[in-house]
Formats: C-alpha cells, structure tokens, sequence
C-alpha cells in the first residue's frame, strides 16, 4: 500500500494538472484576448486561430519557468518526500476549486497569485507540523520557506497593479490627444510612427519576456538584445515605422489592426510560456520528485527532496501536450468568454448594459475624482484645455441601444494602447527579474486606457469603478483563501493519509461537476424566452404587435409570481418564498431595463409616429405599476414567513386563494389574447374589473369585521391589508394597460416599423 498510494497521487496529480489547464485558460483567456475582442479589429474566427500559434509558442518555450513550483516558495532540502507530495496535492486540489469559483463567477483573477499562495499555505502548514515536532519556535519557520522570495513577489504583485494602471492612463490620454477619435482621417506618418512604437514594444516583448528560455533565442540575438537595448530599440522603431509606412500606403493595410494582431499573438505567447508553471508546475515537481525517491530505495518518511532545487528541464512532449489542452480550452470554453465579458464591458467606450452594481466606495471614489478633475481644470488654460477637449470628441455616428453590444466596445487605438503598454509593463519587468500577475497588467491597463478615453463618464462612472473595485477585491480574496484552503488541505491530508485523499479528490469532483451543470443551466436561462425584448418600432400600431409578446410574457410570469406568493404563504414554505421573491425582483429588473430605453426609442422615431412614444411610455408606466405590486407582494410575504409571525387563518387563506383563482382566469384570458395577437378579446376581460374590485372590497370589508371581534394578531392583520390593497393595485394597473391596446388598437392599419439600415 505504501508505494500504490504514491503512484495513485502522481496519476491523480497528472488529471488534475490537464483540469488546471482548463479552468486556468478559462481565466487567463482574458489577457490576450480582451483588446481584439473589444475593438472588433479582426474576424472572432483569426483572433483565436492567433491567439491558439502564441500559445503554442509559449508551450513549448516555457521549459524553464518551472523552477518557481520547485523551490521558489518552500526550501525543498527542509522536507521529505511524503511531505512534498502532500504540499503538492493540496496545492493543485485547492487550484482547480478556486479558479473553477472565479470562472464560474465571470471574474478574471490571477494564476500566479494562486499558486504562489497555494503553495505558502500548504508548505507552512506542513513546516507547523514539523515544528510542533521537534518542538522549536514559530520563528523555525523561516528555515522552511522562502520567506524573502514570497514577499517579493507579494509586494511585486501589489506594485504593478497601481503602476499598471497609471502608466495605460497616461499613455493613452497622449496617444488620443495626438491622434483624437478620427484616427482613420489623420496622415500615414502618424499611422506609421505609432505603428512602429507599438510593433517596436511588441517585438521587445516576444523577444525578452517570450523565448528567452527557448533554444531559437540562444547565441548572438540574445547577446546583443541583453547588452546593447536601446541600440536594438531604436534599429526595431526605425525598420517598423519604415514597413509601417510602405504597407499602409502601397497595400492600404489599416496598420492598428496588425499591431493588434501581433500583440494579441505577443500576449498569448507569453501567457503559455510563463503562466503554464502554474498549472502543470507542480505536477511536474512531483513526477520528477517520485522519479527520484523510487531510484533511490529509501523509505517516503526518511528521503530528502534536496534533490529539487537542481535544474531540470521539462520533457518536450509534455509542453505540447499542454500546449494542446491550452488551445482546445480557448476554443470550446463557454466560461473563457464571461470572463473575457467582465474585462470588455469594464472598458466599453459607450454606457452599454452595466454589469455591477455601485457601492459607497466607487461613489465617494467618483465625487473625489470630479472634485481633483475640477481643481486640475481651473490650472489649466481654457486654450489648451478647449484643443484637448477637442481631441476626446466622439465621432457622431448614433447606434440605437439594441445595437450597442454588436458595435466595438472601444476603437483600435485603444486596442492597440492596451497591447502595447501591456507588452512593454511585462517586459521591463522580466527584464528586471520582478514578479508580476500577467492577469493584473493587462486587466489594469484595460481600465486605466478607458479612464483616460473618458469612457467613464457620468452616466456609468459609478458602475465601472465598482466593477474595478469588485476584481481587485476578488484577487484579495483568491490570495487569502488561496493559502487558507491549501494550508487546512493539506493539513487533512497530512492526518489522513490516503482516506483523505480519496474523499478530497471526490469532493473536488463532486464540486467541478456541479458548477459545470449549474454554469450551463445560467446559460440556458440568460438564452432562454422568459427574457423581454425591446421595441423598435416607429408606429403605435408597431408598437402593439412588437410589444405583444412581452405582455403575455409579463401576464404568465405574474400569474406566476402571484400564485407562488399565495401558495408560500398557506404552507408556510420560507424557501419557496425565497425563490419567488428573486423571481419577483428578476421581472421588475427587466422592466426597469426596457425602461431605460425609453431615451432610446423616442430618438428613433420620425416626426410622423411621435404617438408611439406616448403609447411606449404610458404601457412602461402600467407594466411598472404591475412588478411593482408583484414585488411587494412577495417581499411582505417572505419578510412575514422569515420573522417567525404567526401563520394566516384559514379563512383568510381560503379568501386569498378565492382572489387568486379569479385573478388566475383573467391572466389567462390575457396571455391567450396577446399571444394570439386578438386584441378583440381583451374586451371580454374587462368586463371582469368590476367584480374583480368588488372581490377584493368585500374581503376588505370581512378582515375590519374579523379585527373588530376575533382577530388577535396584528401582524396577520396588517400582512392581510398589505395582500388586498396592493391585489387592488395590481388589478388597477393591469386593467390601465388592458384599456391602453383596448383602445388604441387597430387591426385595419399595417404596422410601420423602423428600416433597418
């Protein structure tokens, strides 16, 4: 048994290492796919056939990277084998959890930190256990671990965050100031220069951050480059403005594209190269640590891993194998795409659909920024301040708001800015031999390029600084939990040997597949027909039939949401409450988003139709009214059940469930007319108000004479009221807008809609 559990280990190491890959793409994707996706410059379809031969160069450039998994954080002559095979195991089991967490959120967070803090984590808890051994102090615990290595790459990390994000706002607001928003208009010199600076940067960054463990970079290249830099700078920035300039001019090649092109290859290469140790980093050190411990004939207690601080490259096949896994993940993954969303919509140039909510933070952050913008201003002379306003003007081209997320998310020249700050941040970096999260670089140029683009305006400000302040807060959290969750694994293993193992190993699975299931099954909702759709039309009768499909959509769910709320509360269900609750709050969130585009529609229409807009606004107003009722339907009803209060009587379920049978028959009569599109029926309906009303009165009238005599309960008696009044209110409002296409509708006037351009 005592060998079995070890081969067991580095199989069960070797499964893990290719689900690392995985969800480790997923999350990285980000990184080199972010600018080309955002700005459109190239078809979907080339940017990932460029981004899968980056990281197929970057695979199998990486050989010598691995040496962090082997003795960057932990001293390996301090531990024996058993030992470092349990740090390993907790490291990849804890791995795979965390990033699979972050992917399943849609949130990009860092491999590097991951594994860095993984690996601190479990090597301390295992030095504590060594330590509470042979009784020494907590100080012994510098003898296991790296320590100054460790806060070097923490306070790295740290570093290049802020530096990151400067440096792309700076660059940015210069490069827009010189070439403005109509970039297409100004001379193929500029083009050419700026071409060549990016490609220049690019290049470097290939070059030095890239291949500088492959064989290729090896000899007189690498000599030169290494030694004379600025002389290699200034021949690249020379030859690349001079090709930039023939190519745009002889074969009308837009030069943006193929800087963002290149640097879309630049960063993917790198990200294989340098970020592949921490996904088969440690799987490796532990087939190499086996290897060795089975050569040698010692018991797994007693051999010391002395042994791993020696060099030791990485088998080629393993690195394309890699390579391979890396390249069908960026393909097939669903999760890669979210991520890559958050990143995008962060920076999108125009307000689009705003991904987070605003807290206190980003809006004590964003009055203190207009404040320091307002100071800055009054220095700055109006002339100057007027030709650099002029710059940020965007070209007015308008796109209705239903359009928006097929338009670029920002224009090439920020794509292009992105690439090459990115490029340039990382390989100073390695060049210096500073650690840094490629995930950090890129994400922070992102945002630091669109604050400067003045993409945050007034409008979304508030909403992307919290989405800024959501990630980073996310990478806290993934160093903290990070080392908490790898140090209390392999804690468990250490104690539990192969037992635990087995169970950790099922548990990791159990968990993956159920973030798979419930990851798909979001995406099945988001796709599916219970969303509502907008309207374009230009007419009121447009309108009436374009809109027809979200009022039975909106009956059949309130219908819903109503019922639930009757049944939860008869049964006394908290959980069914719950869910209705969310369902409540998810229809009136709908709601609110096809009213915000009320802006949006009346700008699309002629002067002929401007009736529709009244129609539009009256109907948003009615639907409002409705989920507005709804919600606070299921919020009493929940809030009632959650304090604990007394159940309702079965009378007055008995009437609720009377109200909601009456309600029942009218939702469905509704449904059927607006699906049909037979807005004659809706006569039929309305017939019903009157008894409706009365229905509601008269159990008003039964609950004061209850409370009069035998009602005992106050609460009861005010949840009671709460449920009526508000029924009445959303029988009123869904009346309003049944009279609203009672009596607008037409059946003799063909719909006129807008003419799609």
């Amino acid at each position: 048994m005592g060998e079995n559990i070890y081969i067991f280990m580095v199989v069960a190491l070797g499964i893990l290492a290719i689900t690392d890959l995985v969800v480790g793409v997923s999350n990285d994707a980000v990184n080199f796919l972010n600018s080309a996706i955002g700005s459109k410059a190239i078809s979907f379809r080339t940017i990932m056939i460029v981004a899968s031969v980056g990281i197929a160069f970057g695979a199998i450039s990486s050989s010598g990277m691995m040496e962090v998994a082997r003795k960057g954080i932990f001293n390996p002559g301090e531990f024996v084998f058993e030992e470092i095979m349990f740090i390993f195991m907790a490291v990849m089991i804890t791995d795979i959890l965390l990033l699979d967490f972050f992917n399943t959120l849609g949130m990009p967070t860092s491999t590097t930190v991951s594994i860095v803090f993984e690996l601190l984590g479990a090597s301390v808890a295992i030095s504590l256990i060594k330590i509470a051994d042979t009784q020494g102090g907590f100080s012994d615990l510098a003898t296991y671990i790296n320590t100054d290595k460790a806060a070097e790459i923490i306070f790295g990390i740290l570093l290049s965050v802020f530096i990151a994000f400067s440096i792309g706002a700076l660059v940015q607001f210069v490069s827009r100031t010189l070439i403005s928003f109509k970039f297409q208009n100004r001379s193929k010199w500029v083009e050419s220069v700026f071409g060549g600076l990016a490609i220049t940067a690019i290049v470097y960054f290939i070059l030095v951050k890239g291949l500088k463990s492959a064989a290729l970079f090896d000899g007189v290249l690498s000599e030169f480059v290494a030694t004379q830099p600025l002389a290699f700078l200034a021949g690249n920035f020379v030859f690349w403005t001079m090709g930039s300039f023939i190519v745009a001019n002889l074969l009308k090649w837009n030069i943006y594209r193929i800087v963002i092109g290149f640097g879309t290859f630049a960063l993917a290469m790198a990200f294989a190269g340098n970020d592949l140790v921490n996904f088969i980093g440690v799987p490796i050190a532990a087939l190499q640590s086996y290897q060795d411990w089975q050569a040698s004939g010692i018991a797994p207690g007693d051999f010391n891993m002395r042994g791993l601080a020696a060099a030791v490259q990485t088998p080629t096949m393993l690195l394309l194998l890699s390579g391979a896994v890396m390249v069908i993940t960026l393909w097939f993954s669903s999760k890669a795409k979210g991520v890559v969303k958050t990143s995008v919509d962060l920076a999108r140039q125009d307000e689009g659909d705003e991904r987070f909510q605003p807290n206190y933070l980003s809006r004590q952050i964003v009055k203190f920024s207009i404040g320091a913008f307002e100071n800055i201003s009054k220095i700055v002379p109006p002339s100057i301040q007027s030709k650099i306003d002029k710059q940020f003007v965007l070209p007015q081209t308008y796109v209705p708001k239903s359009k928006t997320q097929e338009q670029p998310a920002f224009d090439l020249v920020r794509a292009s800015v992105n690439l090459m700050v990115a490029s340039v941040l990382i390989s100073i970096a390695t060049s210096m031999k500073l650690p840094l999260s490629t995930t950090y670089v890129t994400f922070m140029v992102a945002m630091g390029t669109s604050l400067a683009d003045r993409a945050w305006g007034a409008e979304s400000a508030v909403y992307r600084v919290a989405g800024v302040l959501n990630v980073i807060g996310g990478w806290f959290f993934t160093a903290l939990s990070a080392f908490v969750a790898a140090a209390l694994i392999a804690y468990l293993l250490f104690v539990g040997k192969f037992v635990s193992l087995v169970l950790m190993l099922i548990a990791a699975a159990a968990i993956l597949l159920r973030n798979y299931i419930s990851h798909n099954k979001k995406t099945k909702e988001i796709k599916a027909e219970d969303s509502l759709r907008r309207a374009e039309s230009s007419s009121i009768q447009g309108v009436i039939e374009e809109t027809a499909a979200n009022i039975a959509n909106v009956v059949k769910r309130s219908n819903r949401i109503y019922s639930n709320s009757m049944q939860g509360l008869s049964k006394h269900d908290l959980d069914f409450l719950k869910k209705n609750k969310k369902q409540s709050k998810k229809l009136a969130n709908e709601i609110e988003g096809l009213r915000n585009d009320t802006f949006y529609f009346i700008k699309n229409l002629d002067e002929a139709h401007v009736g529709a807009s009244n129609f539009y606004i009256n109907v948003m107003g009615h639907l409002t009214d409705m989920s507005q009722s709804l919600e606070y339907i299921g919020k009493v009803s929940y809030n009632h059940v959650n304090n604990n209060h007394k159940k309702l009587k079965y009378n007055q379920i008995k009437e609720l469930k009377e109200i909601d049978a009456a309600l029942e028959n009218v939702f469905n009569s509704t449904q059927k007319a607006f699906e049909d599109r037979s807005f004659e029926q809706i006569g039929t309906v309305l017939n019903s108000k009157e008894k409706l009303y009365e229905m509601v009165s008269q159990k008003i009238n039964q609950q004061v004479s209850r409370t009069r005599t035998e009602e005992s309960s106050p609460k009861n008696t005010t949840l009671y009221f709460s449920l009526l009044l508000e029924s009445k209110d959303l029988i009123t409002a869904m009346m309003n807008l049944l009279e609203q296409y009672y009596a607008e509708h037409d059946s003799s006037i063909t719909p006129a809609t807008i003419e799609k351009k």
